[in-house]
C-alpha cells in the first residue's frame, strides 16, 4: 500500500465507529429527544389549554381509548393514582367512580376548573384532589412526593423537552407501577397516512421509542401494549381543509428541509381532492364536543398510542 492510500485508510479507520462499542445501549436517547424538540412546533401554552378546556373531550361516557387505558393498568381495588396532565378528568373521573383515589394534576387552571365542576356534580370530592402543577415544577412543593401513590401515569400528556426527567418523576411518585402513552406514528395533530402518501414517511417521529429506550437503558423492563383511536376531522370548506392539512405538512416537514416541504406541498391539493368527501355526520357533536362540519376525509385519521408500563423502584 502506497503512502497516500495508507493515510486515507488510517483516516477512514479513525472516523469509523469502534466495532465493539454498543451503539444501541450507549446512545443518549434523551439527548436525541431534546434535539428533536428543536424541530417541532412550540410547546403548548397554558393559555391555549385554558381556552380549549370548556369543550375538550366533553362527553358523559368514557371513550374506547379511556376504557382500554384503564383495562391495561389492571389496578388493584381501592388504589391511589397520580394522573399527570389530567386535562378535564377523562381518566380521573372514571377512576374515582370505580372507587380509587386520584391526585389529578395539570398546568392548565382552565382544565382543572372544568374537572372541579365535574367532580362536584358527581359527588367525587373525597376521591379526586386537583393540583395545579406542571412537569417542570417542584412536585414535592405540591405534596406530590416520593412513593405518594400506588400508580402514576401520564396519558397522552408527556409534551416535555426533558423526557427522561418526566419519566423519572412518575417513577419517583409511584410505589407500584407507572404508565404512559406516547404516539406510535406522527403527531396526534397530524395524519400519518397522508404524510406517507406525500413522501414524508421519515418525518413520522414514533415518540414511544424514545421513552422505551430511555427506560430500558436505565435498567427498567418496560412493557408495551397498543391503543388505536380515530379522529374524524371536519371542515366547512375545501379551503379550510387545505389550510389545516398545510399546517400538518409544514410542521412535519420542518426537520427535512425546504425542498422536501415543497415536494409534499405540490402533491397535497390532488391528495385532498381525492380524499375529501361530504360528511354524513355533519351537524352532530363529535367526541371532542365539537359540531361536525360539511366535509370530512374519506378515511378517519388513525392515531396509534403505545401504552408503556414499568415497575416503579
Amino acid at each position: 500500500m502506497d503512502e497516500s492510500n495508507k493515510i486515507a485508510q488510517e483516516e477512514a479507520n479513525a472516523q469509523a465507529p469502534d466495532p465493539f462499542t454498543p451503539l444501541l445501549t450507549s446512545t443518549d436517547w434523551n439527548a436525541e429527544w431534546i434535539r428533536l424538540q428543536d424541530f417541532r412546533r412550540m410547546a403548548d401554552s397554558v393559555e391555549f389549554w385554558d381556552k380549549r378546556a370548556p369543550s375538550f373531550g366533553s362527553k358523559d361516557a368514557p371513550s374506547p381509548y379511556i376504557l382500554r387505558f384503564i383495562e391495561l393498568m389492571d389496578a388493584e381495588p381501592g388504589s391511589t393514582f397520580l394522573d399527570m396532565g389530567c386535562g378535564n378528568g377523562g381518566l380521573a373521573v372514571p377512576l374515582a367512580q370505580a372507587g380509587h383515589s386520584v391526585i389529578a394534576a395539570d398546568f392548565s387552571r382552565g382544565m382543572l376548573n372544568v374537572l372541579e365542576q365535574t367532580v362536584q356534580a358527581k359527588g367525587l370530592q373525597d376521591r379526586v384532589s386537583p393540583v395545579h402543577m406542571s412537569w417542570s415544577d417542584d412536585w414535592d412543593a405540591h405534596d406530590v412526593g416520593e412513593n405518594c401513590v400506588d400508580y402514576a401515569f401520564a396519558s397522552r400528556s408527556i409534551a416535555t423537552r426533558d423526557l427522561e426527567a418526566a419519566l423519572m418523576k412518575l417513577n419517583r411518585a409511584a410505589r407500584k407501577r407507572c404508565f404512559c402513552t406516547l404516539s406510535t406514528g406522527a403527531s396526534p395533530r397530524s395524519d400519518s397516512r397522508m404524510l406517507c402518501e406525500l413522501g414524508l414517511e421519515d418525518a413520522i417521529g414514533r415518540d414511544w421509542l424514545y421513552a422505551f429506550n430511555i427506560l430500558a437503558v436505565k435498567g427498567f423492563e418496560p412493557e408495551i401494549a397498543y391503543i388505536v383511536s380515530e379522529r374524524n376531522d371536519s371542515w366547512a370548506t375545501y379551503d379550510e381543509a387545505l389550510a389545516s392539512m398545510t399546517r400538518m405538512v409544514e410542521s412535519a416537514a420542518m426537520p427535512l428541509g425546504e425542498d422536501r416541504l415543497q415536494q409534499a406541498m405540490a402533491k397535497l391539493p390532488a391528495w385532498l381532492e381525492a380524499e375529501l368527501v361530504e360528511n354524513p355526520e355533519a351537524g352532530t357533536v363529535n367526541s371532542h364536543g365539537e359540531t361536525q362540519c360539511a366535509l370530512t376525509l374519506r378515511h378517519p385519521r388513525q392515531i396509534g398510542w403505545a401504552f408503556i408500563s414499568w415497575n416503579a423502584r
